[in-house]
Parts: structure tokens; C-alpha cells; sequence
């Protein structure tokens, strides 16, 4: 059993930052593959970044369109966590965010995720 604990939402304005991260318990994070999704009201949860590992601390990164150039993802393994530093945050980023761990490689458009986190929520204003 794989605990994922997500921190950091709230409200911010619109060309506001927030920092979300993920801590885990039950698994060690750096043999996993990770990302980060977020479901906005009324729709479908969506890709936002992934980490997926390559071998050994190695691992390659990747975003949705919408969010790249905006946002960053990254690993601290010595204290088992994922973050999402968001910057240039915008009203369409408004959404609850979830934190994820796979088995394998997470996809902007494929993926199986064997654990979700329960969501923080952002909110952007304008």
C-alpha cells in the first residue's frame, strides 16, 4: 500500500507561482514513475507533467502543451517527494491536482496509475 500525501494549493492570482508536492509513504519514490494530473469542475482528469524513470536516478520529464514553459517537476528521493513548481499560473489552471505513481511509463495519453493521492486544490483568480 502506497500513501500520497499532496501540499501546497490554494488561491492565488492570476501571474501568481504555487509549489505543490507530494510526499509518499510505503514506497520509495525513486523506482517509480511519477506524475502529476489535475480534474477541473466538470471535466475529465488530465495529464500535467510525468517522471519517468529511466534506470537508476536517471529520468526523463515531460509536460502537457499547456502547461510547459510554466511549469516544473522534479524529485527529492533523499526525502521521497515530487513536486510541481507552477509559475505564470493562469484561470485555466484552476483545478484539484493530483499526485501519481505507475508501475510503468506515465503518457501524456497512456498511462495506469497504481496510486493517486487525494488531490489539493488551486485555484487561480483573476
Amino acid at each position: 500500500q502506497v500513501d500520497l500525501v499532496e501540499s501546497g494549493g490554494g488561491l492565488v492570482q492570476a501571474g501568481g507561482s504555487l509549489s505543490l508536492s507530494c510526499t509518499a509513504s510505503g514506497r520509495t519514490l525513486s523506482r517509480e514513475n511519477m506524475g502529476w494530473f489535475r480534474q477541473a469542475p466538470g471535466k475529465e482528469r488530465e495529464f500535467v507533467a510525468s517522471s519517468n524513470r529511466i534506470g537508476g536516478n536517471v529520468y526523463s520529464v515531460s509536460y502537457a502543451d499547456v502547461v510547459k514553459g510554466r511549469f516544473t517537476i522534479a524529485r527529492n528521493n533523499a526525502k521521497n517527494t515530487l513536486s510541481l513548481e507552477m509559475n505564470s499560473l493562469q484561470r485555466e489552471d484552476t483545478a484539484v491536482y493530483y499526485c501519481a505513481v505507475s508501475s510503468s511509463r506515465i503518457g501524456e495519453t497512456s498511462y495506469e496509475v497504481d496510486y493517486w493521492g487525494q488531490g489539493t486544490q488551486v485555484t487561480v483568480s483573476s
